[in-house]
């Protein structure tokens, strides 16, 4: 009988092949399909590239389940990522078992909020064909740019660039990197954290007349009574370790803003309108005013999709492994999210301004409901709107607070040595809450806020994330990739300049106005 050769014996079956997409590897480049003429004419080396069925084949069955476990457990690991021993001390990096869901949760929680209420008022100012052709615009484009930043969270094989500022330095280098996004990273931060206590103390003080009624005989909180309950509210909520620990908030946020957009445009689109309204732009007598108030508004638009500098942040919350890459369940929540979120952001600008037209308030669409509809609307409806928004706040002040507090524990554990204990993460939130409370107080001029915070911080979401793609992923020069970030980004900072300006002005205005201001 004639013996077959020890290599037939354990030879591995060929499996049947199946049609597979083609996926990003962490290098940036296509996977080709399985049996196509790019992946037979392949010659890109892997870690287990090695570990085949034809280097298997003469060797004993015990070696082959060896090597075969190992490579296993290397595609798993991945592309063996550098981990980093103090991100496991840090609040964002300190748990990873985030997924899809959660990434669903924290964009909503980030992309709709507060911003959407002053929308009408930047419609005011460039009426309907601007505000409608520069949200869309906006919109498109932040979409790109999200895009952007999911696929290059692990654009270098074995890196993950976990902070906004991480990925700045490797694509611009380390000085320039933290120059040019440290600043509107931490500015955004503490600006929306002071925007929500503005916008949150002022509606927990509506809710209060609203619930108390007119005849009540209480002796109501003053204004900045009314900042500093909020802000011991989020500092209670502030201590909560890291940020997969706040996907419960984030969602409460996420449902909270979405049903209070809802019936904030809703009521007010099914009340009659004020009389002698007019859709026409609001204007000043001086024409380099009325460019100044567009400006202001245009800032206002690009505020209203802020939640870049959260991208890579959420991301780094999740596993990832060669076989399955975070920006898998990454891209997919985002997704969901941003859908929503333009089914907030607008029914509620164009909604608010058809309502209101230019008699919208600067304080925002909830402003206008209180200011022309509070007899017309049941007290409890009301009342729960103006609830809602408190409780989207408070969600949103914990999410956009993390990037502080990551930050200032990462400068204590990189000088100890040592992660904080307990007493010294609640002292750095307490700290943070609080002078973000003072800032409130010495610049209640929202509107003006909302214009100057899209100005300086527009790059973050519009301009360096195109930046960043050249640089890393390097597209092959004068291709159609390559013009078309390089316009992105200088067009990027060219706005941010523009809206920085009008934002300034706009301030200054506000403030030549209530020069004696005292909030009552």
């Amino acid at each position: 009988m004639e013996e077959r050769p020890e290599t037939e014996l354990i030879s591995i079956p060929a499996t049947p092949r199946v049609s597979t997409p083609e996926i990003l590897t962490p290098s940036g480049q296509r996977s080709p399909r399985q049996g196509s003429k790019e992946a037979k004419s392949s010659n890109a080396w892997t870690p287990t590239s090695f570990i085949s069925p034809r280097f298997l084949s003469p060797i004993g069955t015990p070696m082959k389940r060896v090597l075969i476990n190992m490579k296993g457990y290397l595609e798993d690991v991945g592309h063996l990522t550098k981990l980093n021993p103090q991100d496991a001390w840090l609040p964002i990096t300190e748990s990873r078992n985030g997924n899809a869901h959660y990434s669903t949760f924290h964009n909503l929680n980030a992309g709709v909020g507060f911003q959407a209420l002053v929308l009408p008022v930047a419609f005011a100012y460039l009426g309907w064909s601007w505000g409608i052709i520069s949200l869309t615009v906006a919109y498109c484009w932040q979409l790109y740019t999200l895009w952007i930043l999911v696929q290059l969270h692990e654009a270098v094989p074995g890196k993950r660039y976990n902070r906004y500022v991480e990925l700045a330095q490797a694509a611009f280098g380390e000085r320039l990197g933290v120059w040019l996004a440290l600043f509107p990273t931490v500015y955004l931060s503490a600006g929306t954290a002071t925007a929500l206590i503005l916008v949150g103390g002022e509606t927990m003080k509506l809710f209060f007349q609203i619930v108390c009624g007119p005849t009540c005989t209480s002796n109501p909180l003053t204004t900045v009574e009314w900042y500093l309950v909020f802000t011991s509210l989020s500092i209670v909520l502030s201590q909560l370790p890291n940020l997969n620990s706040i996907a419960g908030l984030s969602l409460i946020g996420a449902v909270t803003a979405i049903t209070y957009s809802t019936m904030v445009w809703v009521l007010s689109v099914s009340q009659q309108r004020p009389p002698s309204i007019s859709y026409e732009p609001l204007s000043l007598a001086k024409p380099s005013s009325s460019l100044f108030l567009a400006l202001n508004a245009l800032g206002i638009v690009a505020f209203s999709f802020r939640g870049h500098n959260l991208v890579l942040e959420i991301q780094a919350t999740m596993p990832s492994t060669f076989k399955h890459p975070a920006r898998v369940p990454m891209w997919k929540g985002a997704k969901v999210a941003y859908f929503f979120i333009a089914m907030c952001l607008f029914p509620m600008a164009i909604g608010g301004f058809w309502a209101y037209g230019n008699q919208m308030p600067n304080g925002g669409i909830l402003t206008a409901l209180y200011a022309f509809h509070s007899h017309d609307i049941s007290r409890g409806i009301l009342a729960l709107a103006f609830l809602l928004v408190v409780f989207s706040c408070l969600s949103s002040f914990q999410i956009y607070s993390m990037p502080a507090f990551d930050s200032f524990e990462a400068g204590y554990t990189s000088r100890t040595n040592r992660p904080c204990s307990i007493w010294v993460r609640s002292g750095f939130r307490v700290f943070f809450g609080f002078v973000s409370f003072f800032i409130g107080v010495a610049l209640p001029f929202l509107s003006s806020l909302a214009g100057l915070l899209g100005g300086l911080t527009l790059p973050v979401t519009f301009a360096y994330p195109c930046f960043m793609w050249v640089l890393i992923k390097q597209p092959t020069k004068y291709s159609f990739s390559w013009y078309f970030n390089w316009i992105l980004g200088w067009l990027g900072v060219a706005f941010s300049l523009a809206f920085s300006i009008g934002g300034i002005w706009s301030m200054v205005n506000d403030g030549l106005k209530l020069k004696f201001f005292k909030p009552n």
